[in-house]
């Protein structure tokens, strides 16, 4: 044992425990042939944090991606002189992102610089009322007050219900990888103490009466793609989350999280390689064995970590005779997330009274919804959440102007919607009714415009049937019922994103990526085995 030891030191992989890195030393175990290979499918949130962590634990890893640059969902327009964030723009539980650095030896705040928000969102109202959410309880109950005074105890029993969902949902099973029945066998007594067969809309109903109320306090499972009609109750603990540890945004950008994270890979000497897509994870005797591209190249691995959609990954990556519980009807069957729609814009004038995140509701709201995921038809009417990032960071667009988008969940390519022939007036729709309400005469101060629509997050993202987050977050679509990090059809294949668990948002993306650390071989037991 003491001579392996030695040797390992020797290796550069001495030290490397559970969480693995010491030091900021490069991985110089790459130089040595038997310290085994992995490739990683993607650089979004999860996908970067998995190739940290895995350089970290003493892997050689590559990191492919389909894209001409790192991201993924978090893609940065760059366009007219505006920088536009593609996707996730609400940062909470920062930690998670600085254990990505601590990992690495450096510390996160020399390298992103995150804003608490205040408000954390401004919701407006058809009508013009507004809420300002945030974490501050004098402030939550002055804006109650507003709405509903007899609504504030049930506020109070409300965040008390959420931090009750925090502590058994959160602390003791967010970092549960759910890979047998046994694992969901021990989490059931936290579930039915939870309730969690409950919707978080029927939850939030128990205590708040206002129906404007019940909607300020439900409307969490739109930003991850998921009804709140359905969606579980465990999702309130968001609730919780948000006010332990607020709602931040970066200086730069989330683009500028991306790329940190890519210095760090840089640092680490792992190679990323861009326009690289993934046609292909090769598998042999029920072992993954590498992937092949587009070009035809195969390049070999001992362990593959896919970033990619899941269900596009087992659906178009891995073959059906290598597929016996993922299989093509069961991926047909699944109930997915809802599409968006955003539209990205620049204006030549500044809009200042317009908060940084805000949420701009259409006429209805259980009505819509039910359009959305249950009729799959695509509304006249929509809500929507505008993101002005230009509030906190000017850089962000040319001088005196603002960097907008505006995002609005529209359902997947289940509703069969042409996006070619119907996306520019749909934008023209959104356009409208945000010069009627926030932003006074957009339409002639709209100098710059970027569409995104679900079939180009099927066609760009590779994203099943366009869906913005892999299987809805409804309770059977959940924990063990959800994409394993640990492939259960080939061995050496392990997921991260949001479509796996524990689920969307880029919190859980990042847990996702620290679940690999209970499921990925250690690097010894390969070195061990040559």
């Amino acid at each position: 044992m003491t001579n392996i030891n030695k040797s390992m030191n020797f290796m550069g992989l001495g030290g490397l425990g559970r969480t693995g890195q010491t030091d900021s030393m490069p991985n110089v175990a790459f130089t040595h042939p038997k310290v085994p290979r992995a490739i990683v499918i993607g650089t979004g949130f999860g996908g970067l944090a998995a190739a940290i962590r895995l350089s970290v634990k003493g892997y050689r890893v590559q990191v492919l991606e389909k894209l001409d640059g790192p991201g993924g969902r978090a893609y940065v327009h760059k366009q007219d002189g505006f920088t536009f964030d593609a996707g996730p723009t609400i940062i909470t539980l920062p930690h998670l992102i600085e254990e990505l650095f601590t990992l690495c030896g450096r510390d996160m705040k020399n390298h992103v610089d995150l804003r608490l928000m205040s408000p954390f969102y401004r919701i407006r109202f058809d009508d013009g009322t507004h809420f300002d959410y945030s974490n501050d309880d004098a402030m939550m109950l002055e804006q109650i007050a507003k709405f509903s005074p007899d609504d504030i105890q049930g506020f109070k029993d409300l965040m008390k219900a959420s931090e009750k969902c925090f502590q058994l949902g959160f602390v003791e099973l967010g970092m549960v990888p759910f890979e047998t029945i046994l694992d969901v066998i021990k989490a059931m007594p936290n579930l039915v103490r939870m309730k969690a067969w409950r919707s978080i809309y029927s939850l939030v109903a128990k205590h708040i009466k206002h129906p404007k109320l019940r909607i300020v306090m439900s409307f969490h499972p739109l930003l991850i793609g998921g009804n709140p009609y359905s969606v579980t109750c465990v999702y309130s603990l968001i609730h919780a989350l948000e006010r332990r540890w607020g709602v931040h945004s970066a200086m730069g950008g989330t683009g500028a999280i991306v790329t940190e994270l890519v210095k760090l890979l840089e640092e680490r000497q792992v190679p990323i390689r861009y326009n690289a897509a993934v046609t292909k994870i090769r598998v042999k005797d029920g072992r993954a064995q590498g992937v092949e591209l587009e070009n035809g190249e195969f390049l070999g691995a001992d362990i593959v970590v896919s970033n990619g959609d899941a269900a596009w990954t087992y659906r178009h990556l891995v073959a059906p005779e290598h597929r016996k519980h993922w299989t093509d009807q069961k991926i047909a069957r699944g109930k997915y997330s809802s599409g968006l729609f955003v539209w990205y814009f620049g204006t030549n004038r500044q809009y200042k009274d317009v908060p940084h995140h805000m949420m701009v509701l259409g006429p209805r709201y259980k009505g819509l919804l039910q359009d959305i995921f249950k009729n799959h038809t695509l509304s006249k009417d929509f809500s929507l959440y505008l993101y002005r990032p230009t509030a906190t960071d000017p850089s962000l667009a040319p001088e005196g102007c603002d960097s907008f988008y505006a995002l609005s969940v529209v359902p997947n390519l289940s509703s069969e919607t042409d996006w070619a022939a119907v996306q520019e007036q749909y934008r023209v729709a959104i356009e409208t009714v945000l010069q009627e309400s926030v932003l006074p005469d957009l339409k002639q101060h709209v100098v710059s415009s970027k569409l995104t629509t679900p079939q180009d997050f099927q066609d760009r993202l590779w994203s099943y049937k366009g869906a913005g987050f892999g299987l809805e977050p409804i309770l059977v679509q959940s924990a063990w019922f959800r994409p394993h990090n640990r492939s259960q059809d080939v061995d050496g294949l392990f997921m991260v994103g949001a479509s796996s668990q524990p689920g969307a948002g880029v919190p859980s993306v990042l847990m996702s990526a620290k679940m690999l650390e209970k499921v990925v071989p250690d690097v010894k037991s390969f070195v061990w085995s040559n």
